[in-house]
């Protein structure tokens, strides 16, 4: 692993991972040429009062599985085996502890980008890594205080959400242009949602 030396952050509850998820760290991957794009399945978020709704294994198989293609990306379990809640800077010392001679860079929207100073330890995660911003649908004014510490990566922005797709899966409409083969495989196999086989 001595040859993996960018590394990108990609965390999210992933509840369920969809293509957009897969396209944004392929995008990181050509734009900060990173050699790795590790995929964070996060336990409970601080930051979310309701959610997830599908279990942590679940979400994390469903990880595994949209990724089965994809050499360069991976599955993470660094935050659904650590107690307690995911806290970003406590997942970028632990990455950094892995690969101690890897650059890390943090993949985020730009909405969790305007929030990134009420994080815990900001500081830590600035010092750490470098941030890659995904454009979001919105107006979003970024904080002056990061000027300098991020890229925005050529992304059109998209409305696909976790929150339409369980919505759409729940009530029985087709999401098969939305989640990777996979995963819809999974969701209806296992009923996750509430999905029907």
């Amino acid at each position: 692993m001595t040859d993996i030396q960018r590394i990108g952050i990609y965390g999210g509850t992933f509840d369920p991972i969809h293509n957009a998820h897969v396209a944004m760290a392929r995008t990181a991957l050509e734009q900060a040429q990173l050699d790795l794009v590790l995929f964070v399945v996060s336990a409970r978020p601080p930051h979310k009062n309701e959610g997830p709704f599908a279990s942590p294994e679940d979400r994390y198989a469903m990880v595994c599985a949209a990724l089965a293609d994809e050499p360069q990306m991976e599955a993470s379990r660094i935050e659904l085996d650590r107690p307690g809640p995911s806290y970003t800077a406590d997942t970028l010392r632990t990455v950094q502890k892995q690969y101690p001679e890897a650059s890390l860079y943090l993949i985020l929207g730009m909405d969790s980008l305007v929030d990134l100073p009420r994080w815990r330890q900001p500081d830590v995660i600035l010092h750490h890594a470098r941030l890659l911003v995904v454009p979001r649908p919105g107006a979003w004014e970024p904080p002056p205080s990061l000027e300098g510490h991020y890229d925005v990566l050529p992304f059109e922005k998209t409305p696909l959400s976790s929150t339409r797709i369980r919505a759409r899966i729940a009530a029985g409409e087709p999401c098969e242009d939305c989640v990777p083969p996979a995963v819809m495989k999974m969701i209806r196999e296992k009923g996750v949602y509430n999905a029907v086989a």
